[in-house]
């Protein structure tokens, strides 16, 4: 999904162009048009992506999801979009089916980002955030996608059970991993980028301590939301 903004600029860019072409000889009309036919816009703009892959409960009960087993209330899956929106991104987001195969999700996720470069996206303005079920599909992307410039956030995804049940996982990348003190379910993902060899070219963990638990990702909390902007733009300290 494109933000209306930057859909705009670009439509206000190319009419604005072309009409000044007009104005010019015709070889440097024939040049313009040229240009702006063949250049892609990503490079004239430099635009940024980031795919966003949600919680399970979203699977299990849609993009209106609400725990109330838990406590933790509505995933404001809208509103965390639209908070990425708002900083700028071009955001890449959909409602999984129930029961996603995480590694058959990671494969065509792997896909897309592939295709984004071919068409001359530079991998270090792609970012890919998950939480919870989506941070271990964010964790299995990263580990086959294996390019080292691409923005990973990992939002409450690592555990042992993950570490001892998917074993292919190997950073590669940007990475940023985001825990909550009193989540029982996400922790450090250390034990993880112990594992891996060479390839994680950034590194940051931020341990939060909202006292929400695992609740804390199911809203557009600053305490997340603003690290995951600051990586995906490329401030790595």
């Amino acid at each position: 999904m494109g933000s209306i903004t930057v859909a705009k600029a670009i439509k206000f860019f190319l009419a604005k162009t072309f009409i000044l072409s007009l104005k010019q000889p015709r070889q440097m009309r024939l040049l313009i048009i040229l240009l702006i036919t063949c250049i892609p816009v990503s490079k004239i703009f430099g635009q940024q992506y980031f795919f966003y892959l949600h919680g399970k409960i979203i699977e299990d009960q849609g993009a209106n999801a609400v725990d109330s087993v838990n406590g933790y209330g509505a995933y404001e899956y809208g509103n965390i979009l639209n908070a990425f929106r708002k900083a700028g991104f071009i955001v890449l987001s959909e409602v999984r089916q129930k029961n996603t195969n995480a590694v058959d999700y990671a494969d065509k996720i792997v896909n897309e980002i592939d295709s984004l470069i071919k068409k001359g996206v530079k991998p270090n303005d792609i970012t890919v955030a998950g939480a919870s079920k989506g941070a271990v599909i964010t964790m299995l992307i990263s580990s086959y996608l294996k390019n080292k410039d691409v923005n990973f956030v990992f939002i409450a995804g690592c555990n042992n059970d993950i570490l001892q049940g998917l074993p292919q996982i190997q950073f590669c990348g940007n990475i940023l991993s985001i825990y909550e003190k009193s989540d029982d379910i996400g922790h450090s993902c250390v034990e993880f980028k112990n594992k891996t060899g060479s390839t994680i070219s950034h590194y940051k963990e931020i341990e939060l301590n909202t006292g929400l638990k695992h609740g804390f990702l199911y809203k557009p909390m600053t305490e997340w939301v603003e690290p995951s902007i600051k990586w995906a733009n490329k401030n790595y300290e």
